[in-house]
């Protein structure tokens, strides 16, 4: 046998049942507890009534004895929950496709045309995604109340893409960078426009990170509080973070299995839509930092 397989065969030991649950099994295992916990919990809350969720010394917190629909029924009868769900994916998808587009654009002209301080424009452009919401939704709000588009979700949909947008061209310059400049070259010297270059070149080859993108600007405004608190006043205009917290909270008293129902259903598009994508966007961001 050669010395190859002496070593091969040396070294099967490390990977044996015992090991491979110490190595693998049981870090994967913790982590996804750890991960999904929050999940159960947010489950566990909406369905368990409230003399079992206040009654730790009588019933198990981690289990449910007599389920119950009534915090459900509060949650989409007795709240405009469905129009807040709505509200949010009109603001979500509306601010993500005005993010990509700009970002798109800007990302392609910093990385691709090579001009003098293109690095210190993208550098300028990032530094702006720095600035905290809390200081730049004060100026924003004086804008947003003398265009007239207070209590609305124009409001937060012109406003959302101020951070949405620095991130998103960060993100895709880093990934425009790994696409070879020849294949431009080819196609400016058989013709081709700089728009059918970054419409037929760029982006195809480019997709995995504009759906990173797509992916952080849809879960960042989907979350998003601060703009939609200060710029929505009326109850049916709200998005779901807002929504959940202002009135299902009134003074002193939580109601949390309403608000664990809300979290619950509030957090499962962006579950699924990562569930769909989580390949893409960790190429991405592989390609986006690797420089």
């Amino acid at each position: 046998m050669s010395t190859a397989d002496d070593q091969t065969v040396g070294m099967s030991y490390l990977e044996s049942l015992p090991r491979r649950f110490l190595r693998v099994y049981l870090p994967l295992g913790l982590i996804m507890v750890f991960l999904l916990f929050p999940f159960y919990w947010m489950a566990i809350a909406t369905f368990k009534p409230d003399a079992e969720m206040y009654d730790y010394e009588k019933y198990n917190p981690f289990w449910i004895v007599h389920p119950t629909l009534e915090h459900i029924k509060k949650l989409f009868i007795e709240t405009d929950y469905p129009q807040w769900m709505w509200n949010t994916v009109i603001v979500s998808v509306s601010s993500t496709c005005i993010s990509l587009f700009a970002s798109v654009c800007a990302a392609y002209a910093i990385e691709r045309l090579r001009y003098k301080g293109s690095r210190y424009v993208g550098l300028a452009i990032f530094l702006g995604y720095l600035v905290p919401p809390s200081i730049l939704f004060i100026p924003l709000a004086t804008i947003v109340f003398q265009v007239g588009l207070f209590d609305g979700n124009l409001a937060l949909i012109l406003t959302y893409p101020t951070f949405l947008i620095p991130f998103c061209t960060w993100l895709l310059m880093g990934y425009f960078r790994t696409i070879p400049y020849e294949l431009e070259e080819c196609a400016l010297i058989d013709g081709a426009t700089r728009l059918q270059i970054l419409t037929k070149i760029t982006l195809p080859l480019s997709l995995p990170g504009v759906i990173s993108a797509g992916i952080f600007a849809f879960t960042l405004s989907w979350n998003e509080f601060i703009y939609a608190l200060t710029f929505i006043s009326s109850s049916e205009n709200k998005t779901i973070p807002v929504g959940a917290i202002t009135e299902l909270v009134n003074g002193d008293v939580y109601h949390w299995g309403a608000l664990m129902a809300a979290a619950l259903t509030g957090s499962v598009p962006v579950v699924i839509l990562y569930s769909f994508f989580v390949e893409y966007y960790v190429s991405a961001m592989t390609g986006a930092v690797k420089e």
